[in-house]
């Protein structure tokens, strides 16, 4: 029995740590506070990739440092903006307690996912971690899928689950590899157009119960 999440805005807010990240460099850089707006927009929640944001932030406001200075700048602050989540922990500890196995799959660079992953505790109570950087594959591929189940004693077989926010990286990809999937609304409607998940909530704490069942 496998449970897989994904980490930013499933188990970390992500959307919160980053308005305060905009909004203190439009501070240090002496920009109107609507430019927090426009650096939200094209950070497009997460997806953009990192280079190409900063380097749309590089050019808009004229910086002079390389792109590779300012994504590990970047990087280094957003871990320190990032905080746990006390609602967190116990939905993991007690899927465990139940005898699930659970691991995270992230997309990002290993340094800072497995940073924050370190800053909000969540490495003690998951029993494996796959990084995108690290597997050399991102999600929805399948070897995200299989290395987060391999690295905590699990496979994909025998009713394995997957929780996440994306609808492509994280449902699609699940579905594609043969789990069940429950889909973190955040405020959204779900596409019609695109196959269902199994489940969509608006709280972590929904999880448990919707997981657990299907093994009763």
């Amino acid at each position: 029995m496998l449970a897989i999440f994904d980490l930013d805005n499933t188990l970390l807010d992500r959307a919160v740590p980053f308005r305060r990240w905009a909004t203190s460099f439009a501070a240090r850089h002496g920009l109107d506070a609507s430019e927090v707006a426009w650096l939200e927009a094209r950070d497009g929640d997460g997806f953009t990739p990192r280079p190409e944001f900063l380097s749309a932030v590089r050019d808009r406001y004229g910086l002079r440092e390389s792109v590779d200075a300012l994504l590990t700048r970047f990087r280094d602050e957003i871990v320190a903006l990032t905080e746990p989540d006390p609602r967190v922990p116990p939905v993991l500890d007690g899927l465990r307690a139940a005898g699930w196995r659970v691991a995270i799959a992230t997309n990002g660079a290993a340094d800072q996912q497995r940073a924050k992953i370190r800053r909000a505790g969540l490495d003690r109570h998951v029993d494996g971690v796959a990084v995108s950087e690290e597997v050399g594959a991102s999600k929805p591929d399948r070897r995200m899928f299989e290395v987060a189940a391999r690295r905590c004693g699990a496979t994909l077989a025998g009713g394995a689950w997957m929780v996440g926010d994306c609808a492509d990286r994280d449902i699609a990809g699940g579905q594609g590899v043969g789990l069940r999937t429950i889909w973190m609304r955040r405020g959204r409607q779900w596409n019609p157009l695109a196959p269902a998940p199994d489940a969509i909530v608006d709280d972590l704490d929904e999880v448990p119960p919707m997981i657990k069942a299907s093994f009763t």
